[in-house]
């Protein structure tokens, strides 16, 4: 097996993958040296070192929501100049088992179905990398995640019944319970967020002591608060975190080779209003009260304001409307977009930008821009729509922190509750 994948010239493709690395902030046992890795020894781990300034060009990540913070603990996460993040190694033995951990998984050589399916939920992985001026300082060189995003709202989920693993300390043990006692029967704890409000044109962040705030009773609002832009719950995204998920719950479901200790789910979605482009094809009503009043239910128009401004059908019965970032003009519906042929659903399909007879609009619609009567109905058009819709939704959700995982023959039943807990958390924000 190859100890390190080839480490290419420059970023990955996709961009920034925001690896919440270096964070758990535990200090380890001295029984924990004899702890077992995953393959051979690594390379040197992370030398402490005084030096916390900007090393060859990196500079600190700006939106790390999690974890030691680069400058003010040992370690931190460092974004390159290639645009791959730079996670310092921890001290052994966790460094070196996360480093394996990578290693293995990215080995050039592997041609485990598991471990290849495994590398679609991380970010990918370049190998090692160490200043010239500090060789026995070392980061792992992984995806930027959040790279592609505009204004990238990003959350950290501790997941799992535990956050120590099997061979901590009694000591250990208590000291990981204590911080939050409830883990075990809810299966995740939210270690931070990083929300940006479309209102205020600001972000609002929640660190490591909100999430242990959150009670059962509380969990599904603390956790929902990630996905309200400001002006209104981006159900979209919610739907297609859920389908991100389940996917790495099937994963789970389907292997027996490792289990996952204090290991983390990274979501990020986009926060800004960037246009997504709908169309309207075959369009009824199944019901008049569904609609806002005097849409597509009497006269050609809707009505006109200095926010909405109608204009006439395009060819094929297709309505061509745009709202731009200020979210100034809103088009509404004209009559002659119904479909004589069909008159019991709405159907709404997600395509692409280029294509012509579209209505695009954007994300999200502001009270300020539509009036009271319309914003209810046109919620229900944009943030209840079919699940094929919603999962055009730019998301990206990731395995991070790899420190304490460890071989195993028999399935991780901690991390599967824990997601299957947390999936049913989003299933009820959605539904709600």
């Amino acid at each position: 097996m190859a100890t390190e994948p080839p480490r290419p010239a420059g970023p990955p493709e996709g961009g920034r993958g925001c690896c919440a690395g270096g964070r758990r902030g535990e200090t380890e046992e001295a029984e924990a040296a004899a702890q077992p890795v995953l393959g051979a020894s690594p390379g040197p781990a992370a030398a402490g070192g005084g030096r916390r300034r900007a090393l060859n060009g990196c500079v600190p990540l700006s939106h790390q929501v999690a974890g030691h913070m680069y400058g003010k603990d040992k370690g931190g996460i460092l974004q390159h100049p290639d645009g791959t993040v730079l996670k310092q190694l921890q001290p052994p033995p966790r460094g070196p088992r996360e480093q394996e951990f990578y290693n293995k998984v990215y080995d050039s050589d592997c041609c485990d179905s598991i471990l290849l399916e495994l590398r679609e939920y991380l970010p990918k992985y370049f190998g090692v990398w160490s200043p010239p001026t500090a060789p026995n300082d070392t980061y792992l060189k992984l995806e930027d995640v959040t790279r592609k995003f505009n204004k990238p709202c990003i959350m950290d989920v501790k997941i799992g019944q535990k956050s120590y693993d099997p061979y901590a300390s009694a000591e250990k043990i208590q000291q990981q319970v204590s911080k939050y006692p409830l883990m075990e029967e809810i299966g995740f704890l939210v270690l931070g967020m990083r929300v940006y409000h479309v209102s205020s044109d600001s972000y609002e962040t929640q660190n490591q002591h909100y999430g242990r705030s959150l009670t059962k009773e509380t969990v599904k609002d603390g956790i929902s608060k990630f996905f309200h832009s400001g002006y209104c719950l981006r159900k979209d995204v919610v739907a297609a975190s859920i389908q991100k998920v389940e996917k790495i719950l099937e994963w789970f479901e389907g292997q027996t080779q490792l289990n996952f200790y204090a290991s983390s789910l990274l979501f990020v979605y986009e926060g800004s209003c960037q246009a997504t482009t709908v169309r309207l094809s075959d369009v009824t009503l199944a019901e008049k009260r569904r609609v806002p009043k005097g849409l597509l239910s009497g006269g050609d128009v809707l009505e006109y304001n200095n926010n909405i401004h109608v204009i006439n059908s395009t060819e094929n019965g297709k309505i061509e409307a745009s709202v731009n970032k200020g979210l100034s003009k809103f088009y509404a519906l004209h009559k002659k977009a119904c479909s004589k042929r069909h008159h019991s659903q709405l159907s709404l399909k997600v395509e692409n930008s280029e294509q012509d007879n579209v209505w695009k609009s954007s994300t999200c619609i502001t009270q300020e821009h539509l009036n009271g009567n319309v914003l209810p109905q046109l919620e229900k058009v944009f943030y209840h729509m079919p699940a094929e819709t919603k999962e055009s939704a730019n998301v990206e959700v990731r395995m991070i922190d790899f420190a304490h995982v460890f071989p195993s023959n028999t399935k991780d039943e901690g991390y599967i509750y824990g997601l299957k807990n947390l999936i049913t958390v989003l299933q009820n924000i959605l539904d709600n």
